[in-house]
C-alpha cells in the first residue's frame, strides 16, 4: 500500500524538528500529487453562502479518480503543520495547518490540490487566505532541502500576490513573476514593490492576449534569474465568467496556460510544485482536472516509466 503519512513516534523523528514534513518516504508507483479531505470546507451549509468554492478540491480529485489516472492509494496524504513549522513565517496567532512537499525537488514535479493562498503574509491574512503557504514551502526548502537556495514565484491568479510579496520584499533569493487584473483586490502598491517580472492586465482580458503575456514574462523571468525550484500559483480565476477575476479566459485557454508553464520548467530541468489557488465558480474543478490529465497526455507529469506523446492542439 502507497502511504506518505508515517508517524512521527514510529519513525523516531523529533517532533520539533520541522523537515518531520519534508522526510516521509514516497513510494515510486505513487504519483506527486497532494491532497486531503480536510482541504474541503464544510460548516452546516454555509460554506454555500461563500463565492470560494469549498469543495473545489475535493471534485478535482474525483474527476482524477473518474479518469483511472488516480486513486486513493496512488496519491500523496500531507502531515498536518505543527505549531513550530508555521513559526517559520508566522506569528502566533495565525498558527493553522498546512501542507508541503519536497517532492517536486526529488521527482522535478508536484501539484498541491489545493494551497495557494497568495494574499497572506507572515503576519497578517487577506482575501480568504489564513495562511502563508507559499512562503512557507520556499522557507522549508531552504532551510531544510540541499540545493534548493533560489525561488522564484509564478503567480498566475487573477489577483496579486501581495501577501508572499511582502514576505520576500528584500530577499535577493526569490524572484516574482506576477501577471494579474490591475483593477481587483487588492491594489498593494507597497507589496508591488516586490515583483520583479510585473504583468498588470485589463478587465476581460481573454485568451491571445493573456496567453502571449505569460510566455513573454516566462522567458523575460527566466533570462533575468535562474531558479533552484518554481512554485506556481495557478489560480483559475481568469476564468471568463469568473466574478472576482474579471477576465476572459476560456478553459483551454487555461489549461494551455498549465501546459505553457510546466513545458518551460520541465524543459530547463527546473522542479515545479503547482498549487491552484483562486477559482470562484464549480466549473474549474472540472477544468483543473482536465489541464493534469492534458499535463499527463503531453508527457509532462508522469510517474517512473511513464512515456506518452503529447495530444494537445492548442498553438
Amino acid at each position: 500500500m502507497a502511504t506518505s503519512v508515517i508517524d512521527k513516534k514510529e519513525s523516531g523523528e523529533s517532533v520539533s524538528d520541522p523537515a518531520h514534513l519534508y522526510t516521509a518516504h514516497v513510494p515510486a508507483d505513487c504519483w506527486p500529487i497532494v491532497y486531503s479531505p480536510i482541504y474541503n470546507i464544510s460548516f452546516l451549509g454555509m460554506e454555500k453562502l461563500h463565492p470560494f468554492d469549498a469543495g473545489k478540491w475535493g471534485r478535482v480529485v474525483n474527476y482524477l479518480k473518474e479518469a483511472g489516472m488516480i486513486n486513493d492509494e496512488t496519491i500523496v496524504v500531507p502531515r498536518e503543520a505543527e505549531e513550530q513549522d508555521l513559526l517559520l513565517v508566522h506569528t502566533k496567532r495565525y498558527i493553522n495547518s498546512l501542507k508541503a512537499g519536497k517532492l517536486a525537488v526529488d521527482r522535478g514535479w508536484a501539484i498541491n490540490v489545493g494551497g495557494g493562498f497568495h494574499h497572506c503574509s507572515a503576519d497578517k491574512g487577506g482575501g480568504f487566505c489564513a495562511y502563508a503557504d507559499i512562503s512557507i514551502s520556499i522557507k522549508f526548502l531552504f532551510q531544510h532541502v540541499e540545493g534548493i537556495s533560489k525561488a522564484m514565484i509564478v503567480d498566475l491568479d487573477a489577483h496579486q500576490g501581495n501577501g508572499h510579496e511582502r514576505d520576500f520584499m528584500d530577499d535577493d533569493r526569490v524572484y516574482i513573476l506576477d501577471v494579474y487584473n490591475r483593477s481587483i483586490y487588492p491594489g498593494d502598491n507597497y507589496a508591488k514593490r516586490a515583483i520583479r517580472c510585473r504583468q498588470e492586465l485589463e478587465i476581460g482580458t481573454s485568451d491571445d492576449v493573456y496567453l502571449g503575456t505569460v510566455q513573454r514574462s516566462l522567458q523575460r523571468a527566466l533570462y533575468e534569474f535562474t531558479p533552484d525550484i518554481i512554485i506556481y500559483n495557478g489560480g483559475t480565476d481568469i476564468l471568463d465568467g469568473d466574478p472576482l477575476g474579471a477576465l476572459s479566459v476560456s478553459p483551454q485557454g487555461i489549461i494551455e496556460r498549465d501546459r505553457l508553464v510546466f513545458a518551460t520548467a520541465r524543459s530547463r530541468h527546473i522542479p515545479l510544485l503547482m498549487v491552484t489557488s483562486g477559482g470562484y465558480q464549480k466549473r474549474t474543478a472540472r477544468i483543473i482536472a482536465d489541464s493534469v490529465l492534458n499535463l499527463r497526455s503531453c508527457g509532462l507529469i508522469g510517474r517512473e516509466g511513464d512515456t506518452v506523446e503529447c495530444t494537445s492542439n492548442v498553438e
